[in-house]
């Protein structure tokens, strides 16, 4: 029972790490209709630019303090997104407002290769350490119920709550405040949100920024976790069968979806692996998109399109 418990933890902790990938493509997708290809691109660049400004600031100011150093890094990378939200905007968006979906999908694949380049001119290519200091010792809980205990990772645990916390205030901001009611009203029809005053050059900023905040938690903490490096932007690609199995369109619902996944692929690879050879982790959440597609292709909390002739 002691080593279930590990596993499923595990999976739940692995999930919520895929749902803050997931949000960024939720976020994006309910301002603008559309799927945006350059969230890994966005989720690369943000940890590149906290890991090297991490590396910088010391050189550039002599200071030994490195917990602020790392708050400083991390206002710095944030203002690199803000700036990569506003370039979008600017330059990209704002000129296919009422385009095609297809068109906008396209814009947001250059976008990727582009941020994919320019981070490699600025930031280097070599791989490079995030350490915010969350400890990475596991720890043993439950020792009077299981012998032994179970064994639970620390950083896991810190991930996990930051980005509950942050999903717990993006579900207050979409739901409670005006913007992220105007937000939601882009999302459903462009042309009728703007016949009713909602500018939506503005509001495509607002949710770009948003979603590169999104990208730069992520960045840091799979940046921690695994290194900054530029196979990053498959995390991203991890984090498709999230959205697929949550919704495109509920914050929730990239919740739920990252966790089902992620317990999903711990249990399967623990339980069925030994029997299919192994390697199931890998493919099993793909494998539960499909079957998604197949059946309810609009996802557990996804808004059901009808259209009527």
């Amino acid at each position: 029972m002691a080593f279930f418990l590990e596993t499923l933890i595990g999976g739940l902790m692995a999930g919520m790490l895929y749902s803050l990938v997931a949000l960024g493509f939720v976020l994006i997708y309910k301002a603008s209709g559309v799927f945006n290809f350059a969230q890994g691109a966005m989720v690369l660049l943000a940890a590149l630019a906290m890991a090297r400004f991490a590396e910088w600031i010391p050189l550039w100011t002599g200071l030994d303090n490195k917990v602020v150093a790392n708050l400083l890094a991390f206002a710095l990378a944030g203002v690199v997104m803000f700036v990569v939200a506003w370039a979008a905007e600017f330059l990209v968006l704002r000129h296919l407002v009422n385009q095609e979906g297809a068109t906008l999908l396209m814009a947001t694949l250059g976008i990727s290769y582009f941020l994919d380049g320019v981070g490699q001119t600025i930031f280097g290519s070599d791989i490079y350490k995030i350490d915010v200091g969350m400890p990475k010792d596991p720890i043993f809980l439950l020792d009077s119920l299981f012998e032994g205990g179970v064994l639970v990772n620390q950083e896991d645990v810190y991930a996990a709550c930051i980005a509950a916390a942050l999903v717990v205030l993006l579900s207050i901001f979409f739901q409670k405040t005006k913007t992220g009611r105007a937000l939601r009203a882009v999302a459903d029809d462009h042309q009728a949100a703007q016949s009713i005053g909602i500018p939506l050059n503005r509001i495509w900023f607002i949710v770009w920024c948003v979603a590169g905040v999104v990208a730069l938690v992520a960045g840091m903490i799979w940046g921690s976790k695994l290194g900054v490096q530029f196979s990053l932007t498959t995390v991203a690609m991890r984090a498709l069968p999230v959205v697929i199995l949550g919704g495109l369109t509920s914050v929730p619902g990239a919740i739920i979806g990252g966790l089902i996944i992620g317990v999903g692929e711990k249990l399967s690879e623990v339980f069925l692996g030994p029997y299919v050879g192994g390697g199931i982790e890998i493919w099993f959440a793909y494998v539960l998109a499909l079957v998604f597609l197949l059946f309810r292709p609009q996802g557990l909390f996804g808004e059901k399109i009808i259209d009527r002739v």
